[in-house]
């Protein structure tokens, strides 16, 4: 029987990061978008109150969410800012190819370190000629010994300068090309790692990217994560997982754009009432509305799919990020333009809602390469 009831436990979820985003984040969202700095003392304030690194398993000091859980977290971090709420989002990204190919002694070690430290991890898949294309990957890590001698270069890395480690992949066999693509963790702090200063961006301020060098670096053999050549697999299983997250932060900045809207134009008066009771308007907020629920509802349903094993999990994944995020720019874009000088200015925050949502269409994989993985999943 199908339902749309969340359980008492998913509400408690949606409660606890809703919570701290009314405390933490929204008071404190301006301040970073204008000094465009990562956000540390929110991120050990989430470490303190349990929020980080949701899918890690409890016993590693996670809160062992499913992906349908993370959406649920996601949402409410972007309803206060997706720079910030992407910065602790990035750092699962980060772990996902460990929770998925790492041993148990690497999970101990790597998972605990950023516990102790309350730091976070950043994920080094793109390249300067290698963003969407993941099988033109040109960085390698040749095995010398008991270590790997990683060369490459790395680019758009978020949490780049700010990580404890990176998750890297690289060729271990260039003759093999991508078929050789292994993942490894590298400590930030190896010999021969060279962090580039940051992008300077549109928007998601608070979220920092960097390019990253990587000379000669000696990663230790026991660092790879599976086994050699099973980097593609884990970088597109990571994505399966993940984009539905990049989906909610979209969904919950959307909300928040559409809920400012709704409340300005309920009490913006012309002519003589609201302009809310204009049908130009009150037309507006209900595509803003129908779109959100929407765009929340096949993001749920892509994150169920994955928790249950479906098949078509990467398919619909695909689908809520694709989907959620084109929505999120519009809903933005519409709530500037219903609030006309008051939205464009920076007195209200849908001005900044409208310059992060456009990231959400270009990361994780441009909306144009999810159009790729959908046709080929119903044209196969």
């Amino acid at each position: 029987m199908i339902g749309f009831s969340l359980e008492k436990r998913h509400l408690e979820i949606i409660e606890k990061y809703r919570d701290f985003t009314e405390r933490e984040i929204i008071p404190n969202r301006l301040k970073y978008d204008e000094l465009a700095e990562f956000p540390w003392p929110i991120v050990k304030k989430a470490y303190e109150e349990g929020l980080m690194s949701g899918p890690v398993p409890v016993k590693y000091g996670g809160n062992g969410y499913s992906i349908f859980d993370s959406t649920l977290s996601s949402e409410e971090l972007g309803a206060g800012c997706i720079g910030i709420g992407i910065g602790i989002d990035a750092n699962t990204l980060a772990l996902t190819p460990l929770l998925l190919g790492g041993n148990e002694d690497q999970h101990k070690k790597f998972f605990g370190l950023l516990n102790e430290v309350k730091g976070v991890a950043a994920y080094c898949l793109t390249e300067p000629n290698a963003g969407s294309d993941v099988q033109g990957i040109k960085s390698s890590a040749i095995k010398k010994g008991d270590k790997y001698i990683l060369n490459g270069h790395k680019r758009f890395i978020t949490n780049g300068e700010v990580a404890t480690f990176h998750n890297v992949f690289a060729q271990t066999d260039p003759e093999k090309g991508s078929r050789s693509l292994t993942a490894f963790i590298v400590p930030a702090d190896l010999p021969g790692v060279e962090i580039l200063p940051r992008l300077q961006k549109m928007g998601q301020k608070a979220s920092v990217q960097n390019e990253i060098i990587y000379h000669d670096v000696e990663v230790p053999a026991e660092n790879l994560v599976g086994r050699e050549g099973m980097g593609f697999i884990y970088a597109m299983k990571t994505f399966d997982r993940t984009r539905t997250g990049v989906a909610a932060l979209s969904i919950g900045n959307a909300r928040a754009a559409y809920e400012t809207a709704k409340d300005w134009t309920k009490n913006r008066v012309q002519f003589g009432k609201p302009i809310a009771a204009n049908q130009a308007i009150g037309f507006m907020l209900a595509d803003m509305a129908t779109e959100i629920e929407a765009a929340r509802l096949l993001t749920w349903n892509a994150a169920y799919q994955y928790d249950i094993g479906d098949r078509s999990a990467s398919k619909l994944s695909a689908m809520s990020k694709l989907y959620a995020s084109d929505m999120g720019m519009k809903v933005t874009t519409d709530a500037v333009q219903a609030m006309g000088g008051d939205g464009y200015s920076r007195d209200f925050m849908v001005e900044k809602m409208m310059r992060d949502a456009k990231l959400c269409q270009i990361y994780e994989g441009t909306n144009q390469v999810q159009r790729i993985v959908i046709s080929k999943a119903i044209l196969k």
